[in-house]
């Protein structure tokens, strides 16, 4: 039985581990052609290796989100493999702590520059393309941190969340009479390979009992919610985001709390 996402082509930038894998992973799974980006060229061979051993229809394209003149060669390289480009997810991001008072500048510029200025580098390049078929989903990776959420020393990470979450409400407006819908998904505790080293035994079993859930989320998890807001079953959603956070930003009190329920 074909896949919901048959004869679909997807651009998923930071696809080369973590939550971008998993998004790719999902699309691919179902059906979808799927170009992965990612500027680390080692775990994108690995990651492209590894989904097509699985039968998935990928490709791998080494660029730096960061870049206008990289998200470009990107769009070209999905048209020129796939011939359309029907999907875009924009999930490149890093993350980082230091506390305001002595945060230097290029870490904050650093931050900005690939979590928030990638995002519409990587939508920009692939605008024109989907304009003139009159058709596109796109679903970019924001977070619950910055918009549900703060975590002390993260300041410049939740600026560049918060600021797709604008983004996506604006852009919506402007393609929207075009065919094309954008929104995000915003995650909550992932488990992914990048976040993995913060978290000792003690402090990983702190965060699990004040989720609702009781578990860390996995890639897959946000990437199942891609999957609806890129298919047609949301061909009339847009400008919106959809919290997958297992119902950590839903407690008034942390667990423990007098009468916190």
């Amino acid at each position: 039985m074909p896949g919901r996402f048959e004869g679909k082509s997807a651009i998923v930038t930071g696809a080369g581990r973590g939550i971008g894998l998993g998004i790719t992973r999902c699309l691919a799974g179902e059906g979808a052609r799927v170009l992965l980006v990612d500027r680390d060229q080692d775990l994108l061979a690995k990651a492209v290796q590894a989904l097509g051993a699985d039968g998935g229809q990928v490709q791998g394209f080494a660029a730096d989100v960061s870049k206008a003149a990289d998200m470009r060669r990107a769009a070209e390289a999905a048209i020129s493999a796939f011939g359309k480009i029907d999907i875009l997810c924009p999930n490149a991001a890093v993350f980082d702590s230091s506390p305001l008072v002595t945060m230097p500048e290029e870490l904050w510029d650093r931050l900005l520059t690939i979590n928030l200025k990638g995002v519409f580098l990587a939508v920009q390049a692939c605008l024109p393309h989907m304009m003139a078929r009159r058709y596109g989903r796109i679903v970019v990776t924001s977070s619950i941190t910055g918009n549900r959420t703060a975590i002390g020393n993260m300041a410049h990470y939740a600026a560049s969340k918060g600021g797709i979450n604008g983004f996506v409400k604006a852009a919506a407006i402007e393609i929207a009479r075009h065919g094309i819908t954008i929104n995000a998904v915003e995650p909550g505790h992932v488990m992914t390979e990048g976040a993995a080293p913060q978290y000792d035994d003690e402090f990983k079993a702190a965060v699990e009992a004040f989720i609702p859930m009781g578990r860390f989320g996995l890639p897959e998890d946000i990437g199942k919610a891609v999957l609806y807001l890129a298919s047609d079953d949301a061909n009339y959603v847009t400008g919106q985001t959809v919290t997958v956070d297992g119902g950590v930003t839903l407690p008034e009190y942390p667990p423990g709390f007098p009468r916190a329920g």
